[in-house]
């Protein structure tokens, strides 16, 4: 099957999780509690801009190899806390139309490798249950699995985590309907 009769359906569900990811996040809201505030928010940002840090992904208590865990010094940094992730972002107000347009770029190359392995696994005129199956696991892989990995290692709180992945579920459901939609007959 020539990969040229998927791009329709490539680029209508990405379009779609797109308008979907814009109703859950802008009309329900429920992703609200995915932040908090800080108490001292003032003290912290004060802290912070001192240090005069680049963007970029911090840790600390910081140890650059596994010998330094052991030390009694970093130990006790552990212990007392804070231990943190910080993720430090290049400074001004937050370009949304530049994370829109990766986010949709996002969604267009999960579709594209759904695609993809569809293309390598069904043939024209499949089953749309199959071609559903198929297109909606490899778009919940791509849009869910990450989040775990980021609760797993990073902090993330498993509640924001299990409303990412509910997210996934969704885009993965209207990537195989779409899929299913417009795939092509024989």
């Amino acid at each position: 099957m020539p990969f040229g009769s998927l791009w329709l359906p490539v680029v209508v569900s990405a379009v779609v999780v797109f308008l979907a990811s814009s109703v859950l996040h802008m009309a329900l809201k429920y992703h609200k509690a995915d932040y908090k505030s800080l108490p001292n928010e003032s003290a912290v940002r004060e802290a912070l801009a001192k240090g005069n840090l680049a963007a970029g992904m911090y840790v600390t208590p910081y140890c650059s190899d596994m010998k330094q865990m052991k030390d009694p010094a970093i130990v006790e940094k552990f212990e007392k806390g804070p231990v943190a992730h910080i993720t430090i972002l290049p400074k001004g107000a937050p370009m949304l139309q530049k994370h829109l347009a990766l986010w949709f770029a996002f969604s267009l190359f999960v579709s594209f490798v759904a695609a993809y392995v569809a293309r390598h696994t069904l043939h024209p005129g499949d089953d749309g249950m199959l071609v559903m199956r198929i297109t909606g696991t490899v778009a919940f892989a791509g849009y869910a699995l990450s989040h775990v990995s980021d609760s797993v290692w990073k902090g993330q709180p498993w509640v924001n985590t299990a409303r990412a992945v509910v997210d996934g579920v969704i885009y993965a459901l209207l990537t195989g309907l779409t899929f299913r939609l417009l795939w092509p007959a024989v």
